[in-house]
């Protein structure tokens, strides 16, 4: 059974940093291409970051550009999107998804892909 598990999320203060991270069971995360998206209340999800599988290309929403980097470890199945210079217009649920055979050039259109964690929570607040 393929499964996507967030972690990492909570509440910090404008400036601060988290670092979340997406485990996978079930299959081996290396060959897919991975997205962070995130939702905030009422509003549409939006793509945060993605990464290539054996290739390491990443990408970044010009909103988070300078501020966020996407890595993986292939040791632990594991994505990280690791989050710095916070901002209150970061506060979202944040999602990490996959798919096989992924484009990157769409990796911020979240019906390209197939699998879904369950989200983690993030807040950022004085």
């Amino acid at each position: 059974q393929v499964q996507l598990v967030e972690s990492g999320g909570g509440l910090v203060q404008p400036g601060g940093s988290l670092k979340l991270s997406c485990t996978a069971s079930g299959f081996t995360l290396d060959d897919y291409a991975i997205g962070w998206f995130r939702q905030a209340p009422g509003k549409e999800r939006e793509g945060v970051s993605c990464i290539g599988g054996r290739d390491g290309i990443t990408y970044h929403t010009d909103s988070v550009k300078g501020r966020f980097t996407i890595s993986r470890d292939y040791t632990k199945n594991a994505v990280y999107l690791h989050m710095n210079s916070l901002k209150p217009e970061d506060t979202a649920v944040y999602y990490c998804a996959t798919a096989a055979n992924l484009y990157l050039g769409v990796c911020f259109t979240p019906g390209e892909y197939e699998y879904w964690g369950q989200g983690t929570s993030v807040t950022v607040s004085s």
